[in-house]
Formats: C-alpha cells, sequence, structure tokens
C-alpha cells in the first residue's frame, strides 16, 4: 500500500503526524509552504522530522515531481489537516502546486482520496466546495475528534481520529470501535446489552411493525 499525504498549513498539524505514525505500507509526504510554518508552531517540529517517519518526503513546489504524474501508481492521497483554500483549489481543478495535483490526479484515476477540512465556521463556499469534491469521489472527513471510546488525553484523542483516516485510506480498522464486542460470535455475556435496552429495542420494533399484536 503506498499512501501520500499532504499536511497544509490548517491548523491541526499533529493529525497529519500521526498519519504518518500510523499508516501501513509505504508512507510518501508533501509539506506546503504554509504547512511547514504551522508544523513548526504547532508542534515544534521541522520537515527533517516528518521525513524521518516517512519513505520521501516531497517540496509542495517540486511539480517534476515524479508524484505529480498519473502514472507512477499510488492507492491513497490523504490531506490532512486540509485547508479550506486547499480544497478550494481542489473543487476548482487548479493543480499549481505537487499538493493540488495529487489530488487532481487521485479523482481522474478514481484513486482513494481522503480530504481532512480543517476550518471552523464554514463559508458556505467551503461546503459547496467541499460537496463538490465528494461528488467527484473524495472522502471529506471534516477534522472533528470523538469521544465516545472517551479518550484520557490529547494523544489518545488525536490518535482516535486518525485510526479513522487510515481506515477510510483502505488500511485495516481501527482497534476500537464503538460496542464492537457486541458483533463478536464470542460476546462474552458481560457484553450483552443491558436489559433497558433490549426493552426499547423491543418496543421500537413493535411499533414500526403494523402486524404487530397486543
Amino acid at each position: 500500500m503506498r499512501t501520500v499525504v499532504i499536511i497544509t498549513g490548517a491548523s491541526g498539524s499533529i493529525f497529519g503526524v500521526e498519519l504518518l505514525r500510523r499508516l501501513p505500507g509505504e508512507k510518501l509526504a508533501v509539506l506546503t509552504k504554509w504547512g511547514k510554518m504551522v508544523l513548526k508552531e504547532e508542534t515544534g517540529l521541522r520537515p527533517a522530522d516528518v521525513a524521518a517517519l516517512c519513505d520521501g518526503l516531497h517540496s509542495d513546489e517540486d511539480l517534476a515531481s515524479p508524484l505529480s504524474s498519473g502514472s507512477n501508481p499510488f492507492d491513497a492521497v490523504v490531506a490532512l489537516p486540509a485547508s479550506a483554500g486547499f480544497v478550494a483549489k481542489v473543487a476548482c481543478g487548479l493543480t499549481d502546486t505537487l499538493g493540488t495535483r495529487l489530488c487532481h490526479n487521485a479523482l481522474k484515476e478514481r484513486r482513494r482520496l481522503v480530504i481532512g477540512l480543517r476550518e471552523s465556521p464554514l463559508t458556505s463556499i467551503a461546503l459547496e466546495n467541499a460537496a463538490r469534491v465528494s461528488r467527484e469521489g473524495a472522502i471529506v472527513m471534516p477534522v472533528s475528534p470523538f469521544f465516545y471510546l472517551k479518550p484520557d488525553s490529547i494523544d489518545r484523542l488525536v490518535g482516535d481520529f486518525v485510526d479513522r483516516v487510515v481506515q477510510a485510506a483502505g488500511g485495516d480498522p481501527p482497534p476500537e470501535g464503538w460496542r464492537r464486542s457486541e458483533l463478536a460470535r464470542d460476546a462474552s455475556p458481560g457484553d450483552a446489552k443491558p436489559d433497558e435496552w433490549k426493552t426499547s429495542d423491543a418496543a421500537g420494533r413493535a411499533a414500526s411493525d403494523p402486524w404487530t399484536t397486543e
């Protein structure tokens, strides 16, 4: 599996860094000009630190990179975090940087593209751009960490979200999922639903079944 990770100048560069740590297979990275600045401001890391986490770090200004050609295959491109401006360029088909060119290649070659939009609040323009790239086949994953796994630290919060990004990019599912133990055939009695859940489920099925009788 070959995945290219693009880290733009949006806040949240730690998500892109953690993605490089967790992705399986071959990992390539692209740092935009402002991505480098935000990376240093938010994490203290430098491009050399990112290069140590992947199999190749490419300059966003290098449109002569082999990655700019659709003839060189990859399995997925992930922009994380992706700024609203970056998504706007992708939505309009602009390919003036290596990162935007990679996204264009992913769309035209029908390869997996994951956009981790990091902006809030969102203008109608940004929403329309996200909808446009979604219609073209991209998976739009706003950077919205979740809490149902009860994270006890920022690192855990970031890691739980990044695991979902890995899955969206074609990797293995996260090691934990909400109430996943209930799906296992050999779930222990302790994993069973509480009685009140079962009662509620039964009542819901009865209410939705017009042939149910007293």
